[in-house]
Parts: C-alpha cells; sequence; structure tokens
C-alpha cells in the first residue's frame, strides 16, 4: 500500500469510526427520547480539528508554505489540541442519566474517548514528523511530549475551570490571566497536580504506542519513496 493508499484508508477508518459514535448517540435517543449525549458529537466534532490541522502542517511541506503561515497552523493545532484526549474525562457522565442501560452508555462514551484519542494522538504523530525533519529526533521528542503535557492542563481547564479553546481565540487576557493564578503554586492545587502528571503519563504512554505503530510509514512518505 503506498502512502496515498494509507492516508486515504487512515481517513476512512476515522470518519467510519466517527459515524459508528455518532449511530450509537442516535440509538440512545430514539430509545429514550432525551438528547443527553448529543454533547459527545460535539465533542468529537471539536477533536477533528487538531487532527485536521496537523494535516495541513503536513501537507506544508510540498505546498513549501512560509514560516508565518506553518506557525500559525503549530499554534492553532497546539490550541486546539486538548479537545481530543478531554472526552476520556466525559466518563464523569456515565451512570447520571439513568434512561439508557449503563452498559450502553459505557461502550458509548468509550467509543467517542477512543476516536478522539486516535484523532489527537495521530495529529501529535503527524506533527512529530514535520519537527523531526525539520529540527531533528530530540527536539522533535520534547515537542510530541511537551504538547501532551499542554494537552494535560488544557485537560485541567476543561473539566474542572469549564474553559476551551475557542477562549484562547476570543478572550486571550482572561485566559492567560486566570490559567496564570492557578499555576502560579502548583503543589496548592493537588487536583491539578495530580491530574496533570496523571494525564501527561497516560496520553505520553498511549503515543509511544501508536507512534511504535505509524512511524515506518510516516517516514516512507515524508523521504518520498
Amino acid at each position: 500500500m503506498n502512502a496515498s493508499s494509507r492516508r486515504i484508508a487512515t481517513l476512512a477508518a476515522l470518519v467510519l469510526a466517527s459515524l459508528g459514535c455518532c449511530a450509537l448517540v442516535a440509538v440512545r435517543l430514539s430509545y429514550t427520547g432525551v438528547p443527553h449525549f448529543g454533547y459527545l458529537v460535539w465533542n468529537l466534532a471539536l477533536a477533528w480539528i487538531p487532527f485536521v490541522l496537523a494535516i495541513l502542517l503536513y501537507d506544508s511541506r510540498r505546498r513549501e508554505t512560509g514560516p508565518v503561515g506553518v506557525a500559525a497552523l503549530g499554534g492553532l493545532w497546539l490550541i486546539f489540541l486538548p479537545n481530543a484526549p478531554y472526552i476520556v474525562t466525559d466518563f464523569i457522565h456515565l451512570g447520571r442519566d439513568p434512561l439508557a442501560p449503563l452498559w450502553f452508555d459505557g461502550i458509548t462514551i468509550a467509543s467517542f474517548a477512543g476516536v478522539g484519542l486516535l484523532l489527537g494522538l495521530g495529529s501529535v504523530c503527524l506533527v512529530h514528523s514535520v519537527v523531526r525533519q525539520a529540527v531533528g529526533t530530540g527536539l522533535a521528542w520534547c515537542v510530541a511530549g511537551g504538547a501532551l503535557a499542554l494537552s494535560s492542563i488544557g485537560i485541567y481547564l476543561g473539566r474542572f475551570l469549564r474553559l476551551n479553546s475557542w477562549d484562547a481565540l476570543t478572550r486571550p487576557h482572561e485566559l492567560v490571566s486566570l490559567t496564570g493564578r492557578r499555576l502560579a503554586d502548583p503543589f496548592g492545587n493537588p487536583r491539578l497536580l495530580f491530574l496533570v502528571l496523571a494525564m501527561t503519563l497516560l496520553l505520553n504512554a498511549a503515543y509511544l504506542v501508536v507512534y511504535t505503530f505509524a512511524s515506518a510509514g510516516l517516514r516512507l512518505e515524508l523521504d518520498g519513496r
């Protein structure tokens, strides 16, 4: 399978998986008559944004995009990246709505969380490859690990402070001020410290698994083989 075929197959699989997740929500809606899980569809749509941005950044090498364009794509990607792994925290809603069987709700949330993780980690893998080609392996790993650590902070900001990626674009000064106050004394906020450390470890471990399977194909495509 050549590079183009691999890309089409990967995109098709992710699209089909996303549609399958939405179908689960549709089944739940028809069963209960209440659209309580509709937020999962919105969260999954947000998880697609960093993946699409990563593809654009990945293709910028062939389009010879200037440094300003590359930096803009990279910045937007980093801002929206936490939306992908954020879906894992939606398990907090499990059991709050007894209208549907618990096992069905568990499968539904797990499906959305799994696809969201694949989209997020896949986007990191694409950006990792671009950075590796530009500045070398060592710094590329720092960028990948740092992006996942920042995503863990973003997950905290979204779940507990109810902030989102759009706030970084619509009210950046407020976001910076609030984030600075929360991070000024990280050891004084055990919940922040625990969540960020735990999510950083889990996301990096999951990324290593994805990277192991994807790196060979990405390297061949970047080398033009």
